[in-house]
């Protein structure tokens, strides 16, 4: 890779590389962006299965503390990564990073599967980790950036959905590899840490024709450059059949390098300039993933505990649970562009809590089944899941250019760290399955939670629908900057 280019931190230059790139209709290349960056959460949702089948457990002695271990090293691995190379996505740009991270996501998953013991099996889950949380940071920076504003939020949202996809296939995987039937034991567990590396090594090659950001490069003293590299997106859409209006002179803005931002003024930055974003980011990412883990890492014990189905059969359930995750953001995803942020992320947000709370009052009367339960399940989540990927859209689109990354790993880690007391509170209110009060009680805590964070949202947040970025959130670089209210 290339040296980074000193910045001139001198230099006003105006620009209208953020107009040209928002007026671009959609072709091809931005196909190529989707597949070549949106896989991250593909693999993060084919890992978390992988890990959460546990066929590495008899092959390495391993206790279930041990299991759940693993899966914790794993997590922790990505709140390290999420704030480094956030920090580091930020001071270098977006293209190093959504190629280093996922290089070291292949190392750590690859090598994993090579495992002799527990404690090497650890040591490479948590550099996984890292990999995939540092995706979150760059990558989702890097779509906002690159994606034309009308087509934003049905995008952002779309990718963050598809983790379930990811999900999916890890189950479907597992139900071959972890047959002794069809193969090995000592073996099947191994391979199935070998998918993720092999379909990252596909996406390395695709992620090598995509651009660095020509936003960041604008609003780091390198305009040159900027302007060059949307000059080769333009020729690309022009080669694939797009239709390239005309852009509007008024809509240039006038930026000089603002060089690093450092901790303090980033910090001034969440909570003097935009204290309402910031409270409103926290609540959604808290919210939607304290409900998630705490629903998705019980789900089999409820299924074992209250209805009686075998522990060999509880993965069969976890299918339709994940087409109804997936279905929402694909689904859904327009209507965050067209109808509005807010309305949308309220509706779904109260829906999903709407849906689980009616579940709770029937699961207590004891007029459920399996089936019926993952179908309320299923329901409660197609809307969750769209609105839980909104939360990502919101703290990646409201914060200013020079320190987006980093404001998405702040964020990130904080849901992460709420999210891991879902899982620990909802095992301990399903007990032995005798006593259904105290589960209840907790999917109504669930319900409620969600409904608030909704309605934080809609009094709240940002109407960023069709807004260019610069619009939304102006960058630091812009001169003037902080002169107008947000």
């Amino acid at each position: 890779m290339a040296r980074t280019r000193p910045e001139d931190t001198s230099k006003e230059v105006s620009s209208l590389v953020p107009a040209r790139l928002d007026r671009l209709p959609w072709t091809r290349f931005h196909w190529s962006v989707v597949v070549g960056l949106g896989v991250a959460w593909i693999l993060d949702g084919l890992e978390i299965q992988i890990v959460a089948s546990a066929g590495f457990a008899k092959d390495l002695h391993m206790s279930a503390v041990e299991v759940g271990a693993a899966g914790s090293v794993y997590l922790v691995g990505q709140v390290v990564g999420a704030l480094f190379f956030g920090w580091l996505s930020d001071r270098i740009g977006r293209r190093r990073m959504f190629i280093l991270t996922l290089l070291i996501y292949l190392i750590g998953s690859g090598i994993a599967g090579f495992s002799p013991n527990m404690w090497f099996l650890f040591a490479f889950r948590f550099v996984a980790g890292l990999g995939i949380g540092g995706e979150y940071a760059a990558i989702n920076s890097a779509i906002d950036e690159l994606i034309p504003s009308h087509y934003r939020g049905r995008v952002d949202i779309a990718i963050n959905g598809t983790y379930w996809g990811g999900a999916a296939l890890g189950a479907a995987a597992n139900l071959f590899l972890l047959n002794p039937a069809l193969v090995s034991e000592n073996w099947g567990w191994r391979i199935g840490f070998f998918i993720g590396p092999v379909l990252g090594l596909v996406i390395i090659y695709l992620r090598r024709h995509i651009p660095e950001s020509p936003r960041w490069l604008m609003s780091h003293g390198r305009e040159d450059e900027a302007e060059k590299t949307v000059d080769d997106i333009e020729e690309r859409v022009r080669h694939e059949g797009g239709d390239l209006t005309e852009v509007d002179e008024s809509k240039a803005i006038t930026v000089k390098s603002h060089g690093r931002v450092g901790f303090v003024a980033m910090m001034k930055v969440l909570f003097v300039k935009y204290p309402k974003r910031t409270f409103t980011g926290a609540v959604m990412m808290v919210t939607q993933s304290f409900l998630y883990n705490a629903i998705f890492f019980t789900y089999s014990l409820v299924l074992q505990n209250f209805y009686q189905v075998p522990v060999g059969s509880t993965a069969l359930y976890f299918f339709p649970f994940a087409i109804g995750n997936l279905a929402g953001p694909l689904l859904l995803g327009h209507l965050f562009d067209t109808w509005g942020r807010r309305k949308m992320i309220f509706l779904t947000y109260a829906l999903a809590g709407a849906v689980l709370a009616v579940s709770a009052f029937l699961f207590s009367a004891g007029v459920l089944n399996a089936t019926t339960q993952t179908i309320f399940w299923c329901v409660s989540f197609f809307f969750a899941s769209a609105g839980a990927s909104s939360a990502y859209l919101t703290v990646s689109e409201t914060f200013p250019l020079e320190l987006r990354s980093r404001a998405i790993s702040y964020f990130f880690s904080l849901g992460q760290l709420a999210g891991a007391l879902g899982p620990v509170v909802y095992g301990a209110l399903i007990g032995d399955g005798k006593d259904r009060g105290p589960l209840t009680g907790g999917y109504l805590l669930g319900a409620g939670i969600m409904i608030f964070g909704g309605i934080v949202a809609l009094i709240f947040g940002t109407n960023a629908e069709r807004q260019s970025l610069e619009d939304v959130a102006e960058p630091l670089s812009t001169v003037g900057a902080g002169s107008s209210q947000p």
